[in-house]
């Protein structure tokens, strides 16, 4: 009956009276009515618990979501590091073993230059056509 009578008392116009139902308003309880209906508050007390948990709950999946998938993109990073790196090492390993190649084609270039020169018997010193025209052909 104290229910019908707070509702009573809430102020509104008459129209507004018949549109709301009762239910609508029992959020405006007195906060001293509380302790006089400890069924009531034990319901609303477990049901508040309850969404506390499962917001908690959710929070913590979140949480494990993000570190998830931030451990993830490290994971990611590591690979693509550890690609570039082994990219770069082997191409520096192709450089160096063109350099080699390079350097021991050319002392082979001289090498058949000397022993054209002595073949042929002309002056080391001196640039002659002929020997720059064998060097072409080999």
């Amino acid at each position: 009956m104290a229910h019908i009578k707070r509702f009573a008392g809430i102020p509104m116009s008459k129209c507004m009276r018949e549109m709301c139902r009762e239910e609508d308003y029992m959020f405006l309880q007195d906060p001293r009515d509380q302790g006089k209906t400890p069924e009531g508050t034990t319901l609303q007390d477990t049901e508040w618990q309850q969404k506390r948990e499962e917001r908690i709950r959710r929070r913590v999946e979140r949480e494990q979501q993000e570190q998830e998938r931030q451990r993830q993109l490290e994971e990611q990073q590591r690979k693509k590091e550890e690609e570039w790196r082994s990219h770069v090492a082997k191409l520096a390993s192709e450089r160096e073993s063109l350099r080699d190649r390079l350097h021991r084609l050319r002392e082979f270039r001289d090498f058949q230059k000397k022993v054209l020169i002595q073949d042929l018997g002309l002056d080391p010193d001196s640039s002659n056509e002929k020997l720059t025209k064998i060097l072409r052909r080999l």
